[in-house]
């Protein structure tokens, strides 16, 4: 999925004379995690400081914690990228009494930025949990439960000498994208009508006259997050002074969009021999998990943090096993004799965030100071 640094190799120095503003690493991160698939109760986002300020350093983070920023102000970093939200309920005041005020406090009065991705990349077909997968050697990874209303239809109609210029601009834009496929539209040759009124400026036909025009209506779907920008590119690429267009809301699902992964071993191993192997690789001292089958683990289910609502996906998808974190009590009953549970800890399903985000921005910015968090903020221990 890219390609992941040493240790050794988490901070590059900064290169004279280049500058960068905040709004700019944003634009680039949303590329992987666009904000438009966060979950609706998330906060995510730039939560503290201003997008037209120069960034100085970029510190990649689990937790925007007030050590954390201690951390930023050391190593001279202005914009903390942090996978959770420091601010996640409103805040009333700001008064150093809870551990989000002291940290935002702190943040303010040094200038540091700070931006939260969160379930923007817990949804993201490279995000959060591409990353267990990718640590776990899943291959034919797929999403778990997809995300409703991710996509939108556009239907437009286009002078029929100009709908190849036309149907490119919206391509351009993001559209036109299905699953492997790009491109994708479909057209149908029509007559269109319009008579402009005294105040038009018509680009076929003249004021006042009913005209009949060979038109080409182009029918492309998009992903919700570029309306914007296909909306824009198709009234700069269109010859009509007024452009008519439609936009729908489709319910078809984007394979590549929603929460949690189910994936392939390469081989078959028994249940007990894949949990010893999932403690090796996320360094776990336990691991919760419901009654073993006494089968063997080919087909598994990963949704990091707090996963229990992904346990019926799971067994609809006949995994083996599901990897997550935060199970209750009852929520082991739901195994049913189908499935291994396994919670492994939240942080625990979340710890190669850090990572991911600093390898993805480290290639975008190869001449800027990225530096990888060291402070642990899991706040969960054992003995």
């Amino acid at each position: 999925m890219f390609n992941f640094l040493l240790k050794n190799d988490i901070l590059r120095p900064k290169i004279e004379n280049y500058s960068m503003k905040i709004k700019e690493v944003l634009q680039e991160i949303e590329k992987l995690a666009p904000l438009a698939y966060a979950e609706d109760f998330d906060n995510v986002g730039l939560l503290v400081g201003n997008k037209n300020a120069e960034v100085k350093g970029i510190l990649i983070a689990h937790d925007a914690l007030e050590s954390v920023i201690e951390e930023a102000i050391e190593k001279k970093c202005n914009l903390i990228i942090s996978y959770h939200p420091i601010i996640f309920k409103g805040l009333k005041s700001l008064t150093g009494k809870t551990y989000v005020e002291r940290a935002v406090m702190k943040a303010l009065k040094n200038d540091i930025a700070i931006y939260a991705i969160h379930t923007a990349l817990d949804n993201s077909f490279e995000g959060m949990n591409a990353m267990i997968c990718k640590k776990l050697n899943l291959k034919n990874r797929q999403v778990l439960m997809h995300q409703a209303k991710t996509i939108k239809k556009l239907v437009t109609y286009v002078p029929k000498k100009q709908a190849d210029q036309v149907r490119q601009a919206i391509f351009d834009a993001g559209a036109g994208n299905i699953g492997n496929y790009d491109h994708c539209s479909f057209n149908i040759a029509g007559k269109g009508s319009f008579k402009g009124n005294e105040n038009s400026n018509p680009t076929l036909g003249g004021k006042g006259k009913l005209h009949f025009e060979e038109e080409i209506q182009l029918n492309i779907t998009f992903p919700k997050h570029r309306e914007t920008a296909v909306i824009s590119a198709l009234k700069q690429a269109h010859p009509y002074e007024e452009v008519a267009y439609e936009i729908y809301q489709i319910e078809n699902k984007n394979q590549h969009i929603g929460i949690g992964m189910i994936g392939e071993r390469e081989n078959p191993i028994s249940e007990k021999e894949f949990l010893q192997e999932l403690k090796n690789t996320f360094n776990l001292s336990i691991i919760r998990h419901s009654k073993l089958l006494n089968k063997e683990i080919k087909k598994i289910a990963v949704l990091g943090g707090s996963g229990s609502f992904g346990i019926s996906a799971a067994k609809s998808a006949q995994a083996d096993i599901f990897i997550t974190g935060d199970l209750k009590y009852h929520d082991f009953f739901q195994a049913e004799n189908q499935i291994v549970l396994a919670d492994i800890g939240h942080y625990e399903t979340e710890q190669f965030t850090k990572e991911l985000l600093h390898s993805y921005l480290i290639e975008k910015f190869r001449n800027f100071a990225i530096v990888l968090s060291e402070e642990n903020t899991n706040p969960i221990q054992y003995t």
